[in-house]
């Protein structure tokens, strides 16, 4: 079984300290849930990055290179490069999300 490289883009690791951090203010112990769950999570992609869906928002305009796990209220959003699995962007999907994700990848891309 092949094993991918987990890799963050600097977008996605600023994305995962702001929600902690704003969720740690309010409340320590789910800040701590969350964030265990969300690496968690990403660590599995390890194994199976294919399980994620394509981003439906992308996936319009024909970019196809991008997926997505759901996490409680979380959208992780990366994509497969050879062996390494790049984590993208994590946003809060209550939110209508569909330039942010644009505008945060093209950011996101260009710091790889």
């Amino acid at each position: 079984m092949q094993k991918f490289e987990i890799k963050w883009a600097a977008p996605a690791r600023e994305d995962l300290h702001e929600i902690i951090d704003y969720i740690f203010v309010r409340n320590e112990s789910y800040a701590v849930k969350v964030l265990d769950k969300i690496e968690g999570s990403v660590k599995n992609l390890a194994v199976s990055p294919k399980r994620g869906r394509i981003v439906p928002e992308l996936e319009k305009y024909g970019y196809l290179l991008y997926r997505e796990m759901i996490v409680d209220y979380w959208r992780i959003i990366y994509k497969i490069e050879n062996n390494i699995v790049w984590i993208m962007l994590v946003i809060d999907g209550r939110r209508n999300v569909g330039d942010l994700i644009l505008k945060k990848m093209m950011m996101s891309e260009s710091e790889l």
